[in-house]
Protein backbone atom coordinates (compact mmCIF):
# COMPACT_ATOMS: atom_id res chain seq x y z
CA UNK A 1 0.00 0.00 0.00
CA UNK A 2 1.27 3.34 -1.15
CA UNK A 3 2.17 5.70 1.88
CA UNK A 4 0.07 8.70 2.37
CA UNK A 5 2.40 12.00 1.67
CA UNK A 6 2.55 14.29 4.65
CA UNK A 7 -0.01 17.26 3.75
CA UNK A 8 1.43 21.12 3.26
CA UNK A 9 1.57 23.35 6.08
CA UNK A 10 1.38 27.45 6.17
CA UNK A 11 4.22 29.43 6.44
CA UNK A 12 3.62 33.11 8.38
CA UNK A 13 6.60 34.33 6.40
CA UNK A 14 9.69 33.87 3.77
CA UNK A 15 12.82 35.65 3.73
CA UNK A 16 14.17 36.51 0.31
CA UNK A 17 17.10 34.54 -0.36
CA UNK A 18 20.30 36.32 -0.18
CA UNK A 19 18.75 39.24 1.53
CA UNK A 20 17.25 40.23 5.29
CA UNK A 21 13.75 40.98 3.80
CA UNK A 22 10.66 39.33 5.00
CA UNK A 23 7.64 38.79 2.86
CA UNK A 24 4.44 38.14 4.83
CA UNK A 25 0.56 37.74 3.10
CA UNK A 26 -0.41 40.63 2.06
CA UNK A 27 3.04 41.98 0.78
CA UNK A 28 3.70 43.15 -2.15
CA UNK A 29 6.45 41.90 -4.34
CA UNK A 30 8.58 42.04 -7.50
CA UNK A 31 8.93 38.34 -8.88
CA UNK A 32 11.84 37.18 -11.58
CA UNK A 33 10.05 37.25 -15.47
CA UNK A 34 11.02 34.01 -17.45
CA UNK A 35 12.47 36.81 -19.68
CA UNK A 36 15.27 38.54 -18.65
CA UNK A 37 14.48 41.15 -20.95
CA UNK A 38 11.35 42.06 -19.12
CA UNK A 39 10.93 44.19 -15.58
CA UNK A 40 9.73 41.95 -12.68
CA UNK A 41 6.16 40.85 -11.92
CA UNK A 42 4.52 42.49 -9.39
CA UNK A 43 2.51 40.15 -7.46
CA UNK A 44 0.09 40.59 -4.17
CA UNK A 45 0.69 37.54 -1.65
CA UNK A 46 -1.93 35.77 -0.84
CA UNK A 47 -0.54 32.66 1.02
CA UNK A 48 2.86 30.80 1.82
CA UNK A 49 3.07 27.31 2.45
CA UNK A 50 5.92 24.67 2.27
CA UNK A 51 5.51 21.12 1.20
CA UNK A 52 6.93 17.93 2.91
CA UNK A 53 10.08 18.37 1.08
CA UNK A 54 10.30 22.31 2.73
CA UNK A 55 10.04 23.40 -0.88
CA UNK A 56 8.34 27.20 -0.01
CA UNK A 57 5.60 28.06 -2.75
CA UNK A 58 3.41 31.65 -2.00
CA UNK A 59 0.29 31.61 -3.93
CA UNK A 60 -0.19 35.09 -5.86
CA UNK A 61 -2.71 37.58 -7.04
CA UNK A 62 -1.31 39.16 -10.04
CA UNK A 63 -0.70 42.94 -10.98
CA UNK A 64 -1.03 43.73 -14.35
CA UNK A 65 0.99 47.03 -16.36
CA UNK A 66 -1.31 48.63 -18.92
CA UNK A 67 1.05 47.30 -21.63
CA UNK A 68 0.34 44.02 -20.31
CA UNK A 69 -3.80 44.52 -20.35
CA UNK A 70 -6.01 43.75 -23.81
CA UNK A 71 -6.75 47.99 -24.14
CA UNK A 72 -2.96 48.59 -23.81
CA UNK A 73 -1.03 51.47 -22.79
CA UNK A 74 -2.86 54.92 -22.59
CA UNK A 75 -2.22 58.35 -22.77
CA UNK A 76 -4.18 58.59 -18.76
CA UNK A 77 -1.99 55.78 -17.57
CA UNK A 78 1.08 56.46 -15.40
CA UNK A 79 4.53 55.54 -15.51
CA UNK A 80 4.16 53.24 -11.69
CA UNK A 81 0.37 52.34 -12.41
CA UNK A 82 -0.29 48.57 -12.05
CA UNK A 83 -3.73 47.01 -12.39
CA UNK A 84 -5.04 44.77 -9.49
CA UNK A 85 -5.86 41.43 -11.69
CA UNK A 86 -8.13 38.53 -11.27
CA UNK A 87 -5.14 35.86 -11.79
CA UNK A 88 -3.88 33.86 -9.03
CA UNK A 89 -1.38 31.66 -9.57
CA UNK A 90 0.97 29.27 -7.50
CA UNK A 91 5.00 30.06 -7.79
CA UNK A 92 8.03 29.58 -6.26
CA UNK A 93 9.03 31.72 -4.05
CA UNK A 94 12.55 31.49 -4.69
CA UNK A 95 11.63 33.90 -7.81
CA UNK A 96 10.88 36.72 -5.45
CA UNK A 97 13.25 39.22 -6.55
CA UNK A 98 12.32 41.95 -4.02
CA UNK A 99 9.31 43.97 -1.99
CA UNK A 100 7.70 46.54 -3.03
CA UNK A 101 4.79 48.72 -2.14
CA UNK A 102 1.82 49.29 -4.44
CA UNK A 103 -0.05 52.36 -3.23
CA UNK A 104 -3.62 53.42 -3.65
CA UNK A 105 -4.15 56.06 -5.61
CA UNK A 106 -4.82 58.92 -2.95
CA UNK A 107 -2.07 57.82 -1.21
CA UNK A 108 0.32 57.60 -4.44
CA UNK A 109 -0.37 61.32 -5.24
CA UNK A 110 0.80 62.00 -1.64
CA UNK A 111 4.08 61.06 -2.07
CA UNK A 112 6.93 63.65 -1.93
CA UNK A 113 9.30 61.64 -4.09
CA UNK A 114 8.35 57.90 -5.88
CA UNK A 115 11.27 55.51 -5.41
CA UNK A 116 11.65 52.79 -7.70
CA UNK A 117 9.54 50.20 -5.64
CA UNK A 118 6.86 52.26 -5.54
CA UNK A 119 3.77 51.73 -7.54
CA UNK A 120 -0.25 52.34 -7.78
CA UNK A 121 -3.09 50.89 -8.61
CA UNK A 122 -6.82 52.44 -9.14
CA UNK A 123 -8.45 49.85 -10.96
CA UNK A 124 -9.13 46.30 -10.84
CA UNK A 125 -8.54 44.44 -14.26
CA UNK A 126 -10.61 40.84 -15.23
CA UNK A 127 -8.20 39.15 -17.49
CA UNK A 128 -10.37 37.21 -19.55
CA UNK A 129 -12.19 39.78 -20.20
CA UNK A 130 -10.09 43.10 -20.12
CA UNK A 131 -12.76 44.28 -18.44
CA UNK A 132 -12.29 47.07 -15.27
CA UNK A 133 -13.63 48.42 -12.07
CA UNK A 134 -14.84 51.32 -11.84
CA UNK A 135 -15.05 51.73 -15.81
CA UNK A 136 -16.08 55.31 -15.65
CA UNK A 137 -13.39 58.03 -14.78
CA UNK A 138 -13.68 61.66 -14.21
CA UNK A 139 -12.66 63.67 -17.32
CA UNK A 140 -10.31 67.44 -17.18
CA UNK A 141 -8.98 69.48 -19.61
CA UNK A 142 -9.79 70.63 -23.30
CA UNK A 143 -9.01 67.23 -24.51
CA UNK A 144 -11.41 65.33 -22.14
CA UNK A 145 -8.90 62.54 -20.35
CA UNK A 146 -8.16 60.98 -16.81
CA UNK A 147 -5.79 62.53 -14.60
CA UNK A 148 -2.51 60.91 -15.26
CA UNK A 149 -0.37 61.55 -11.99
CA UNK A 150 2.91 62.01 -14.05
CA UNK A 151 1.82 65.33 -15.86
CA UNK A 152 1.95 68.50 -14.25
CA UNK A 153 -1.48 70.35 -14.91
CA UNK A 154 -2.82 74.06 -13.82
CA UNK A 155 -6.20 75.19 -12.83
CA UNK A 156 -8.23 77.19 -14.12
CA UNK A 157 -8.86 80.01 -11.12
CA UNK A 158 -12.90 80.82 -12.17
CA UNK A 159 -14.38 77.37 -13.32
CA UNK A 160 -11.53 75.57 -11.19
CA UNK A 161 -11.22 72.95 -14.16
CA UNK A 162 -7.75 71.74 -14.78
CA UNK A 163 -5.65 72.00 -17.91
CA UNK A 164 -2.50 70.41 -19.59
CA UNK A 165 0.01 73.63 -20.29
CA UNK A 166 0.33 71.87 -23.81
CA UNK A 167 -4.00 71.81 -24.70
CA UNK A 168 -3.54 75.38 -23.40
CA UNK A 169 -0.69 76.34 -25.72
CA UNK A 170 1.79 76.62 -23.37
CA UNK A 171 5.15 74.65 -22.18
CA UNK A 172 5.49 73.57 -18.47
CA UNK A 173 8.25 76.05 -17.85
CA UNK A 174 5.23 78.62 -18.73
CA UNK A 175 2.95 77.31 -16.70
CA UNK A 176 5.05 77.18 -14.05
CA UNK A 177 5.61 80.96 -14.07
CA UNK A 178 2.18 81.88 -14.84
CA UNK A 179 0.62 84.65 -11.53
CA UNK A 180 -2.68 83.83 -12.51
CA UNK A 181 -4.58 81.47 -15.17
CA UNK A 182 -7.92 81.36 -17.19
CA UNK A 183 -9.51 79.22 -19.99
CA UNK A 184 -10.51 80.31 -23.06
CA UNK A 185 -13.94 79.60 -22.02
CA UNK A 186 -13.33 81.83 -18.93
CA UNK A 187 -11.09 84.47 -20.37
CA UNK A 188 -14.07 86.16 -22.37
CA UNK A 189 -15.70 85.99 -19.01
CA UNK A 190 -13.01 87.53 -16.83
CA UNK A 191 -13.00 90.72 -20.07
CA UNK A 192 -16.90 91.41 -18.57
CA UNK A 193 -15.52 92.11 -15.56
CA UNK A 194 -13.12 94.60 -16.23
CA UNK A 195 -14.18 97.94 -14.66
CA UNK A 196 -15.08 101.12 -17.17
CA UNK A 197 -11.65 102.75 -17.50
CA UNK A 198 -10.25 99.12 -18.80
CA UNK A 199 -8.56 98.54 -15.76
CA UNK A 200 -9.57 95.08 -13.55
CA UNK A 201 -11.97 95.32 -10.69
CA UNK A 202 -10.41 95.74 -7.63
CA UNK A 203 -12.59 93.91 -6.04
CA UNK A 204 -12.06 90.90 -8.11
CA UNK A 205 -9.29 88.61 -6.60
CA UNK A 206 -6.54 87.18 -8.79
CA UNK A 207 -4.91 84.04 -6.84
CA UNK A 208 -1.80 82.38 -8.03
CA UNK A 209 -2.42 79.91 -10.24
CA UNK A 210 -2.35 76.73 -8.72
CA UNK A 211 0.05 73.57 -10.26
CA UNK A 212 -1.25 70.07 -10.03
CA UNK A 213 1.55 67.61 -10.17
CA UNK A 214 1.13 64.44 -7.64
CA UNK A 215 0.05 66.61 -4.69
CA UNK A 216 -3.92 67.29 -4.72
CA UNK A 217 -5.35 63.79 -4.16
CA UNK A 218 -7.93 64.69 -3.98
CA UNK A 219 -8.49 64.86 -7.78
CA UNK A 220 -8.57 61.61 -8.13
CA UNK A 221 -12.46 60.08 -9.56
CA UNK A 222 -14.62 62.49 -8.90
CA UNK A 223 -17.18 60.19 -10.45
CA UNK A 224 -19.77 60.99 -12.61
CA UNK A 225 -22.36 61.77 -9.96
CA UNK A 226 -19.80 64.20 -7.96
CA UNK A 227 -18.68 65.94 -11.14
CA UNK A 228 -20.01 68.97 -13.20
CA UNK A 229 -18.89 67.54 -15.93
CA UNK A 230 -19.83 64.02 -17.24
CA UNK A 231 -17.55 61.47 -16.72
CA UNK A 232 -16.26 59.11 -19.36
CA UNK A 233 -16.05 55.73 -20.20
CA UNK A 234 -12.49 55.17 -20.91
CA UNK A 235 -12.53 51.63 -21.76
Amino acid sequence: MAKTKPGKKDLDSYTIKGTNKVVRSGDCVLMRPSDTDKPPYVARVEKIEADHRNNVKVRVRWYYRPEESIGGRRQFHGAKELFLSDHYDVQSAHTIEGKCVVHSFKNYTKLENVGTEDYFCRFEYKAATGGFTPDRVAVYCKCEMPYNPDDLMVQCEACKDWFHPSCMGMTIEQAKKLDHFLCSDCSSDDDAKKSPNGFPDSSISEPKVRILLRSAYYFYFKFLYNKHKCASQVF
